[in-house]
């Protein structure tokens, strides 16, 4: 059993004295474990700091089995952002969350490409928190509990969408919200206008939005539990905060 595939470091974990877990999200493979032995070294370790991407060779004598990886080291991505704590905190939160919701093991291209081009506008430094909220929303999709915004659940119309329906996850314009208003969830403008600049408030409530549909359909399956949970959503909030106090 072997492969070799493109490959964005999620993360990592000890394994015993010298070796890591690595958890990685491949471009054929989805997202797939494999011991790195020696990977607890100061020569590998900073090839497997998180987002960076590598050429993978994963090798086992049973499919089933955690396997091996060795690694060669592509492009390194969070060096360059140690200045940038909000862009940093944007990485490790894309990173947690692949690594908690991504079934091990299933193959899913579109987010493996929709994971690159999101690192790729972090490190650039252009509009990438707007890029971020669409990024969970694709993810949403790909695992399929993707939200319906292109017209009102309602009334049919394209046009004045201001809510999200949190059981059916449909938009729903202004007009078609009256009166049970207070029951859905505000839907940010830039997430149906790609031209829109949107300010912080509008990123938050995009993160808001994302993270309620994430919690209700992915954080509860069988491939998320543990306290590594936990841990994994704190990068997101870590995030979130960054994210407000930068207004």
């Amino acid at each position: 059993m072997d492969f070799t595939d493109d490959a964005i470091v999620l993360s990592t974990r000890r394994h015993g004295e010298a070796n890591l877990v690595l958890s990685v999200l491949t471009r054929e493979h989805g997202r797939h474990l494999g011991l790195v032995k020696g990977g607890a070294s100061r020569k590998q370790r900073a090839a497997l700091e998180i987002g960076n991407a590598l050429k993978v060779t994963w090798r086992a004598r049973l499919e089933e089995q955690l396997g091996t990886f060795t690694v060669e080291p592509v492009g390194t991505v969070a060096a360059i952002l140690l200045d940038d704590p909000l862009r940093l905190a944007g990485l490790a939160s894309a990173c947690a969350v692949a690594d908690m919701v991504l079934p091990e093991r299933e193959p899913h291209e579109d987010v493996y490409r929709a994971t690159a081009a999101l690192i790729a506008e972090i490190t650039d430094g252009g509009a990438w928190p707007a890029d971020y909220v669409r990024w969970e929303l694709a993810l949403l999709a790909s695992l399929g509990f993707g939200l319906d915004l292109s017209r009102c659940a309602v009334t049919g119309d394209t046009a004045g969408l201001a809510f999200v329906s949190p059981k059916s996850g449909r938009a729903v314009s202004r007009a078609g919200g009256q009166g049970y208003a207070d029951r859905l969830l505000p839907l940010p403008y830039f997430l149906t206008d790609p031209q829109a600049r949107p300010d912080c408030d509008d990123l938050l409530a995009g993160l808001r939005l994302t993270g309620y549909f994430l919690d209700r359909h992915v954080l509860h399956g069988p491939q998320v539990k543990g306290s590594a949970t936990d841990r994994r959503m704190e990068a997101r909030s870590r995030f979130i905060e960054r994210l407000a106090a930068a207004r």
